[in-house]
Parts: structure tokens; sequence; C-alpha cells
């Protein structure tokens, strides 16, 4: 049965979870929930619609045990794909899918028991019969983990109309706001980067002929974002080489690119710097986070991405971003007074200590923690994850800076996820304070718990109204 001391291995964690960290309020600051869902707040149907339409993990895992895709992507029945999920449940031991089901199971439905083959259908039934007698809604799931914000990700040619309509009622006790994510503007090299080019025009009323004129219309836009609540970017950068920044060379690669002919490595690679650059800009002109997250290797199985999907799954862990191209951003950034407050979230493990380095060498004041190393994300996310950024973070940049969790998700079942960072957090503090590596009041390693899992991002975001 789920055990409520889970990940408290110490006296010492399970008092400061219990009296500091487990009642705060969740700000998930970086997620892929949809807004049309959360705005039309449709009754869920039953489990299988809320575990496994969105989820890449699942069906990831899913792959692993030989499970035809019908039964992942395909088109049988949610109850199907429900009940063949059950089946590797019990096969998942040291997956952080066993523990995050046994959370969403136990938080969300009060059911406490493991789920196998022996009582799927038992589950599922009970399950569904839950939703409809507590009409439970993507407000409802968010609303009982006690979510004060959600920022979700949407490109700049987006109208945000959900987000509008959101803003206008204030009917929800969440608020929901948009990051703007320039990622196709970006990618000079991918296809359909002229098309995008001209939907990017037309919303944003900016003739774009110019690598000045994409800069004017992504401003206009990130204005409008603006608008709605928004206070932060996102960039997802599967490669980047610092190739310097300059406006002339940015030009002839993106009229090159509109003109229908791929750029080649070094053209990519400067359009891209000074991209970046004259979009740091911005969001220090405009008060914006800028976050980076830098190492995905996008559809690394082609054959089966094209078959199946894009972002389906079939995503890996880059290593290609060195230090020093990422560091020569925000030196010129630096340069030219306009870095903007960053999060660096780089997905290969191994860099951690070095990105936790170079987060702290361009820290200055007022702010506390100017750049920062970001929460573990996407395959770090889980128990070992969570503690070696804590533990990298806490030796080469003060972890007590840190601006806390987010789920980087597409389920509204994912705020468990804040629960298991929590409680590793707070395990990790009992451990040290119990070796004697800690001995400050309790009230300020309180106060530290707090700020981390909550206080600073509502600060550091600007959520609260003031920045700081």
């Amino acid at each position: 049965m789920f055990r409520e001391d889970l990940f408290l291995t110490n006296g010492t964690g399970r008092h400061l979870y219990e009296t500091y960290a487990k009642d705060l309020p969740i700000l998930d600051y970086h997620c892929h929930l949809l807004p049309q869902e959360i705005c039309e707040n449709r009754e869920f149907s039953d489990l299988g619609e809320m575990w496994l339409a969105h989820d890449h993990y699942k069906w990831r895992a899913m792959r692993c045990f030989g499970i035809d895709e019908r039964y992942i992507t395909g088109n049988a029945s949610y109850y199907e794909k429900f009940l063949k999920f059950a089946e590797i449940m019990p096969e998942l031991i040291g997956n952080p899918l066993y523990i995050w089901c046994a959370l969403e199971l136990k938080r969300y439905f009060g059911i406490g028991e493991p789920l196998g083959a022996w009582n799927a259908k038992e589950i599922w039934h009970r399950t569904k019969e839950l939703i409809a007698e507590r009409h439970i809604t993507p407000q409802y799931c968010m609303e009982q983990s006690r979510v004060e914000l959600v920022c979700t990700t949407e490109d700049p040619a987006d109208s945000l109309v959900y987000h509008r309509k959101m803003k206008e009622r204030r009917d929800g006790t969440v608020r929901v706001i948009p990051a703007f994510r320039p990622d196709k503007a970006f990618y000079v090299e991918k296809d359909g980067f002229a098309e995008y080019i001209a939907t990017l025009s037309e919303a944003s009323g900016v003739t774009i002929r110019r690598f000045a004129d994409l800069t004017d219309a992504l401003e206009k836009r990130l204005l409008y974002f603006q608008n709605t609540g928004s206070m932060i970017s996102d960039h997802g950068i599967e490669d980047f080489f610092w190739a310097g920044d300059c406006e002339t060379d940015a030009d002839a690669v993106f009229q090159k690119a509109l003109a229908g002919e791929k750029p080649d490595t070094g053209e990519i690679a400067r359009y891209r710097s000074t991209f970046l650059v004259e979009l740091g800009k911005l969001y220090q002109k405009h008060g914006f986070v800028m976050q980076l997250h830098i190492g995905t290797y996008q559809g690394a199985n082609r054959s089966e991405e094209r078959r199946v999907g894009a972002a389906c799954g079939f995503d890996c862990i880059d290593d290609g971003t060195s230090i020093k191209s990422v560091g020569a951003l925000l030196n010129r950034l630096t340069e030219c007074s306009s870095l903007p407050r960053t999060i660096l979230y780089p997905l290969d493990a191994s860099q951690m200590e070095t990105f936790a380095v170079l987060a702290a060498g361009f820290c200055e004041g007022p702010w506390r923690g100017k750049v920062q190393l970001g929460a573990p994300w996407w395959f770090h996310d889980q128990p070992a994850g969570i503690r070696r950024q804590f533990e990298y973070a806490a030796n080469l940049y003060p972890v007590a800076l840190s601006v806390g969790m987010l789920t980087d998700s597409r389920s509204f079942l994912s705020y468990p996820r804040h629960e298991l960072y929590r409680r590793v957090l707070c395990d990790y503090f009992g451990a040290l304070v119990e070796r004697g590596e800690y001995f400050s009041p309790e009230e300020e390693l309180g106060r530290v718990i707090q700020n981390i899992c909550y206080y600073n991002a509502k600060g550091w975001f600007g959520f609260d109204g003031k920045e700081g």
C-alpha cells in the first residue's frame, strides 16, 4: 500500500516536510497543458483519457515492453489502453512512472493499493464513478492540488484566445498565463520556415522581409503576450554553437531561408546566435524571464516518428551544446547591458555542475539569483534527478535561491510531481541536519524550504506584481 513517509527516510526530513512544505500552493511556471482544455473545463470521461491521451512517458514505457502501437497512440479505446498499461505497472519498479501513478491514484481518487492486471478493471470502474460523482475537470485537478498559477507554452503567432477568455471571465481560482516560445522563428533551417514567417507576419501586422522586420514582429507579439499577464519566455534549444552576433549575417541567412534554400551549418550558427541576442535584448527591455531548455535530441527514431508522429516519445538527450557557447551568449548580453533574468535547463545530466557554475558567474545585484540552474526536467524529474540537482546546485550555487519545481507536463494529474520534489528536498536537508552539516535555527531552514517551494518563484518571476 502507498506510504505517507514516501522518500522521507529520516525523522528531521519528515518533520520539515510536514511543517514547512506539504501545504504550500503550487506555481507551475512551465508546462504544456492545453489552454483550451483549461478554459472549457470539460469533465473527464475516464482515467484512460486522463493518463494516456498526451503522456509520452507512458508511451515510451509501453513500447519498451513490446505493446502494440494500437494500444499506445493507436485507435484502441482508452479502456483497452488502460488495461495494457496496468499490465506493466508491477514491472516498473524503480521507474518514476510507478510512483507518479501511485501518487495520482492516491491524491485524486483516494486509492492506495498498487495497480496491476489483477485489479485494473475494478480501478477503472471505481475511478470512472468518482470522476462522475466529483465532476473531475481540469480545474478540479488543479484546485485539488492547490495550484495557484500555471504557465502554458505558446507560439508567438497564437491568438491566445483561451487565455484572453479566462482573463476576462476570472471564473477560476487558478491564474493561467502564456509563455512566449519563438522556436519556429529560431530554427531557420527547418521545413516550413517561410510559411511560418507568413503566419507571424499576419498575426503581428508587420510585413516581414528582413531580419529586422522579424524582430519587430516578435516584439509586437511579446507585448501582446504581456497584455495577457505573461512575463516569461521559453526556448527549446536542440543544439547551439556561438558564432557571434551580426544582424547583417543573420539577414543574409534569413533571406536565403525565405527563398526556400537550406542554410549551411555555419549560417545556421550565425543566425541562431544573433537571434538569441536580439530576443534577449527584448526580454530585458520588457521585463521578461528567459528560459533556455538546452540539449534535446528531437525525433531520434525518425522512421517511427514519421509513422506515429512528433512528440510521441522518440526524443532523447544530446550533449552537443557547449558550456562555452551558452556562456558567450550570456556574456554578449551582459556586455550590452541586456542580460534578462535567465534560467538554464541542461538536459544532459553530466552538464549540471558546469551549468551551475556558469549561472553563478553571471549573477549580479540587485537580483537574488539572476541567472539560475533550472529544475530537473523531462528525463530527470524523478527522485534521483531531483536529488542530483540539489547536490550540484548546493555545491556550486546557493540552492536556497532556486525557484523550485515545474511539471513540464501535458497532464492535469501531474501536480504530485511538486509533492515528490518537496519530499526529496526535505529528506535531503534533513539528512544534512542529522549529519551535523547544517545547524542554523530551524526557522531559518524552514524559511529556505518555503522559499524554494513557493516564495522564490513568486517574487523572482513577478507573480506577486513585483520583481526581484
